[in-house]
């Protein structure tokens, strides 16, 4: 199925040509993640989602352990990683507006 996005969004991903982009979300698959990580490359950034989660093979008497379990990578341009950002912030910002400021650190819930 192909969904056509804001003309707003396309002309600023293209300089200041309008361009009509369609999506195609044939083989799109969704994923939940509760983690992830970062990389850097020469020219990519490199972001692996996944799941948090306490160590299923730590030992009696061992430091607690968490496993990070990686189940997806996405390796995108900077200039994409910069756009991504600014979009994530956007996003957050409307919904901090809405429901109220989301705590980064566990326990910290209002």
């Amino acid at each position: 199925m192909a969904e056509e996005l804001d003309q707003g969004q396309a002309a600023g991903a293209a300089g200041q040509q309008q361009v009509q982009v369609l999506v195609d979300e044939r083989e799109m698959k969704t994923l939940y993640a509760n983690a992830y990580r970062i990389h850097t490359a020469e020219q990519e950034a490199v972001i692996d989602f996944g799941f948090n989660m306490p160590n299923p093979n730590s030992q009696p008497g061992q430091q607690q352990q968490v496993l990070l379990k990686v189940t997806d990578r996405v390796v995108i341009s900077y200039v994409t990683a910069k756009r991504l950002a600014l979009s994530l912030q956007q996003l957050v910002k409307r919904f901090e507006q809405q429901f109220g400021e989301i705590p980064v650190m566990p326990g910290q819930r209002k």
